[in-house]
C-alpha cells in the first residue's frame, strides 16, 4: 500500500513539475534570455559568423541603430551585420544588466550596455560606449527571439586604445 501511495505522490509531483516547466515562469524566462543574450554577444564579438549572429533576431525584427534608419526584417539586418563585420577595426560586445518578463510569459525586455569599436577616418580606433534596450518574444516553438533592438551612445565617441 505504501508503495502505491509513494508511486501516486511521485506521479503527481512529476506532473506538477512538468506543468510548471511548460508555463514559462518569468524567473525561468529571465534566466533563459540572460543566457541566450550572453551567447549572442559572444558570437557577435567573434565576428565571424553573420548567419549565427542574425539567428537571434525574429524574422520580423526591427533594429534601430544610432544615426540610421530602422532596419526591418532579417534580410536588412543581415546586410547591416555583414557590412559591420567588414568595417576595419569593428568590434561589438554587450552586457545585459536586467530582463523583465511580462506576466503572460510571451514578451520580455532587456536593458544593458554595449561597446562598439571601429577605425576612425584618421586611422585611430574609435570606442563608443552605449546603452541598449531589446524586446524579446517567445516564438511558437518556445524559443526566445529579439524583435526590437535599439541602442544609443552613453557619451560622445572618443579615440581609444582598443581596451
Amino acid at each position: 500500500m505504501n508503495r502505491l501511495i509513494n508511486l501516486a505522490v511521485s506521479g503527481a509531483l512529476l506532473a506538477c513539475l512538468a506543468g510548471c516547466a511548460s508555463t514559462g515562469a518569468p524567473s525561468d524566462a529571465r534566466a533563459q534570455i540572460l543566457a541566450l543574450d550572453a551567447i549572442w554577444s559572444q558570437a557577435a564579438m567573434e565576428g565571424r559568423d553573420v548567419d549565427r549572429v542574425v539567428s537571434y533576431w525574429a524574422d520580423d525584427a526591427i533594429v534601430m541603430p544610432p544615426g540610421s534608419s530602422p532596419l526591418v526584417g532579417k534580410a536588412a539586418i543581415r546586410e547591416f551585420v555583414a557590412k559591420s563585420f567588414e568595417t576595419p577595426g569593428f568590434g561589438i560586445s554587450w552586457k545585459t544588466a536586467d530582463v523583465v518578463v511580462a506576466r503572460s510569459g510571451e514578451l520580455a525586455y532587456s536593458t544593458g550596455t554595449n561597446r562598439v569599436t571601429f577605425g576612425g577616418p584618421d586611422g585611430k580606433q574609435v570606442v563608443v560606449e552605449g546603452k541598449a534596450v531589446a524586446i524579446w518574444r517567445r516564438e511558437k516553438t518556445g524559443a526566445w527571439k529579439c524583435v526590437l533592438d535599439i541602442w544609443n551612445d552613453s557619451v560622445p565617441p572618443s579615440p581609444g586604445n582598443g581596451d
